[in-house]
């Protein structure tokens, strides 16, 4: 059984949605983050010397990072969920695997990092914006002439890309000027394995 070590409000959502839609049987540990500081709680380092979420057990192993555990859940599916058939197809499928935490998570979270530091923060705060705002762009022109991110099919790219696109829409700036990312993540929300996770994770603020 795959246990999955869940941190609230987290990345960690994602591989839970992940194994919904793959149907592989896990069961979930739930953290709550500290309400002072809203980092993970000390007893994650048990399970990894990081502390950090996601985190799962399987067959003896912990893995760690989003990327990799995506990467070994598909694996474990039978490549379900993993790269298309078509050429270019699993060359977007790879690109976008590695571009939601390699490029677009740092300057989400240098924007949180700035928001939390008030009036110090603020002439970093449109700098930032602006950049982001780059990414949102090319991610818009992207999705005007395919449904999801690696081509026709739902794939575990646009799975690992929810958690940065929902924290845009929460904090930065995504809004319905860029309707193509708009609908997309309306769609995610529609799938009924990610309604299932939400009920198995708990509250989640960017659903």
């Amino acid at each position: 059984m795959i246990v999955v070590h869940h941190l609230e409000n987290s990345r960690s959502q994602r591989i839970l949605w992940l194994l919904e839609e793959l149907g592989l049987p896990y069961e979930v540990k739930r953290y709550e983050r500290d309400r002072k500081t809203m980092l993970a709680p000390p007893s994650l380092k048990a399970v990894h010397p990081l502390g950090k979420a996601p985190l799962i057990e399987d067959d003896g192993l912990v893995i760690a990072e989003t990327g990799a555990i995506v990467e070994y859940l598909v694996e474990k599916a039978g490549g379900r969920l993993g790269p298309p058939a078509r050429r270019d197809s699993v060359l977007r499928y790879r690109q976008f695997l590695h571009y939601a935490e390699g490029s677009m998570m740092p300057p989400l979270l240098a924007m949180l990092v700035v928001n939390r530091l008030g009036l110090l923060g603020r002439p970093a705060r449109a700098p930032l914006q602006r950049m982001f705002g780059q990414h949102l762009d090319w991610l818009e022109t992207e999705l005007a002439g395919r449904p999801w991110f690696a081509g026709d099919e739902f794939t575990a790219a646009d799975v690992m890309m929810s958690f940065p696109l929902e924290a845009a829409r929460h904090r930065a700036g995504l809004d319905e000027s860029r309707p193509n990312l708009i609908d997309w993540l309306e769609r995610i929300h529609a799938r009924p394995a990610y309604a299932a996770a939400l009920r198995k994770g708990g509250p989640y603020a960017y659903a």
